[in-house]
C-alpha cells in the first residue's frame, strides 16, 4: 500500500511529472510521476495544485496493457 494517499495536491508531491510527446499543445495532456516505492502518481496538467491519483504498478500495467490493445478506443 502505497504513503501517498489518492487525492493528495499534486503540486505538494516532490516529484518529476512527465507528459507524453503526444500532449497537445493546448495542455490537453495527463502527467505521470514516479512515487518512493514505487507506486505511479497521474494528474491533469490543466489542473497541477489539483489532485493526483496514485496506482500500484500492476494497476497501471494492467491499464497500459488494454489501453495498447484498443480497449478504450471507444472512448475517443
Amino acid at each position: 500500500m502505497s504513503s501517498v494517499p489518492n487525492g493528495v495536491q499534486a503540486s505538494a508531491l516532490d516529484v518529476r511529472w512527465m507528459k507524453s510527446s503526444h500532449s497537445s499543445a493546448q495542455g490537453n495532456c495527463v502527467e505521470v510521476a514516479a512515487l518512493d516505492g514505487g507506486d505511479v502518481a497521474l494528474r491533469n496538467s490543466r489542473d497541477p495544485h489539483g489532485p493526483a491519483l496514485v496506482y500500484t504498478p500492476a494497476e497501471l500495467a494492467a491499464f497500459v496493457a488494454g489501453a495498447k490493445d484498443g480497449e478504450f478506443d471507444h472512448l475517443l
